[in-house]
């Protein structure tokens, strides 16, 4: 969903939520970042198969709702780190039952998935 969706966003915190970690990127993002800061780099070892360009518009998108803080620190050559911001920290607790929901029904969705596949 995006800001055009047409949903009405004051009545549905659920359409909020998914505006700031929907898309295929940033569940895993939260995931990542929920650990430690981690620098770009890092990010993009842990999560194969996204590309530069991808995981820097996440990154970016994440930022500017608040989820995500990014540090420049100021040496040669500068370092940058991605972490969670306190409502990022909040998020990542609030998804940790779908996490755990997951992991109780992953044989049985892995399952139906490949029978519809």
């Amino acid at each position: 969903m995006n800001g055009n969706s047409g949903v009405d966003h004051d009545a549905c915190g659920m359409s909020v939520a998914i505006d700031v970690v929907g898309g295929k990127w940033k569940l895993h993002l939260m995931w990542v970042l929920g650990e430690q800061p981690q620098r770009f780099g890092e990010i993009r070892r842990l999560l194969h198969g996204v590309s530069e360009k991808v995981l820097a518009e996440n990154l970016r998108q994440m930022e500017a709702s608040g989820v995500v803080h990014r540090e420049v620190f100021p040496e040669i050559p500068p370092r940058v780190e991605y972490s969670l911001t306190p409502i990022g920290q909040e998020l990542a607790v609030a998804l940790r039952p779908l996490e755990e929901w997951g992991d109780k029904h992953r044989a049985e969705l892995l399952g139906n998935l490949a029978s519809v596949g």
